[in-house]
């Protein structure tokens, strides 16, 4: 995928995102949860590297121990930074129509309602996450 700019909803903060996600997945965590207030968040993965905010000002927070980027003017949610890991889940929200391809689905054990589809629902994170590939059946 080429380079993109993505904004935020009232359109002041400007991200740039360098080359193909890491993974395109949906996530079921009781964080995510909380701070966006759905039953699981669609995210787009990137490298740190992958990710430059280059216009517009942003807050940072952290409900437990992730580190969470919104807009500072709407307050839209723009990204997460999971511990660890290096890389931003960039809110698949504001990517343009049709980028989003989901690949799995994670942290499916603390799933509010199951969701039915044909990919993978991983208990926690799959081995190439760092986890150990348990799935759930639904």
């Amino acid at each position: 995928m080429p380079n993109m700019t993505i904004t935020c909803h009232c359109g002041q903060v400007k991200i740039k995102l360098s080359g193909d996600p890491v993974a395109d997945l949906y996530c079921h965590c009781t964080d995510c949860q909380r701070i966006t207030g759905a039953g699981c968040v669609p995210y787009s993965i990137y490298p740190h590297a992958a990710v430059e905010v280059t216009e517009g000002k942003t807050f940072k927070w952290a409900l437990k121990d992730n580190q969470r980027t919104r807009c500072a003017n709407c307050g839209t949610y723009l990204f997460g930074d999971p511990v660890g890991m290096g890389v931003h889940g960039i809110s698949a929200y504001l990517l343009p129509p049709g980028v989003f391809k989901p690949a799995l689905h994670i942290m499916c054990k603390e799933a509010l309602v199951p969701v039915k589809d044909n990919l993978p629902h991983f208990a926690g994170f799959p081995a190439s996450f760092g986890g150990s590939d348990e799935q759930v059946e639904w």
